[in-house]
């Protein structure tokens, strides 16, 4: 299987994967995986998190520290703006972020995005995962929000039951 270069990720998608067990995919499908310094922060503050021990002994020895002044931090969250810097300093080939307003100024930026439903598509489409359904039940029972439309447009894509309340 063919890998993709380098990924940053935002807390989001981190958080998400980590709910599903599937922060493995971002190693499986990427040559090098980093998070900056403010992701890592974002992701540590709370200890009490069920994922806490899951999300630090993965990302542990993958922090990065910008050398760049941060002039997004004034239009966006700590962590996704240095995710952004960070991606721009390392030359990578992703951006693994989720936040709608982020992810339009980062690709205004000419960075590459890819969301976590997306990299669930990806991680389908090389037959590393046999179902998508299962995970996103296990979002929405964990609270991640997602939209029900997005997820069950992906799910009829792949021949998987929708979602329904």
């Amino acid at each position: 299987m063919d890998k993709k270069g380098i990924i940053i990720a935002d807390t989001v998608p981190i958080i998400s994967l980590a709910v599903i067990n599937k922060l493995h995919l971002l190693s499986e499908l990427f040559d090098f995986v980093y998070i900056p310094q403010g992701v890592w922060i974002e992701l540590t503050r709370n200890h009490l998190r069920e994922d806490y021990s899951k999300i630090v002994a993965f990302f542990s020895n993958k922090i990065k520290t910008i050398d760049s002044f941060n002039n997004l931090v004034f239009v966006m969250d700590y962590g996704e703006s240095e995710a952004i810097i960070l991606y721009k300093e390392l030359d990578a080939n992703f951006l693994l972020i989720d936040d709608k307003k982020a992810r339009s100024i980062a690709e205004t930026l000419n960075v590459n995005c890819i969301g976590t439903i997306g990299l669930l598509v990806v991680a389908k489409e090389k037959g590393m995962l046999n179902e998508i359904r299962p995970l996103f039940k296990k979002w929405i029972n964990s609270e991640r929000f997602y939209s029900i439309k997005l997820l069950n447009k992906v799910l009829e894509k792949y021949g998987e039951n929708e979602i329904n309340f």
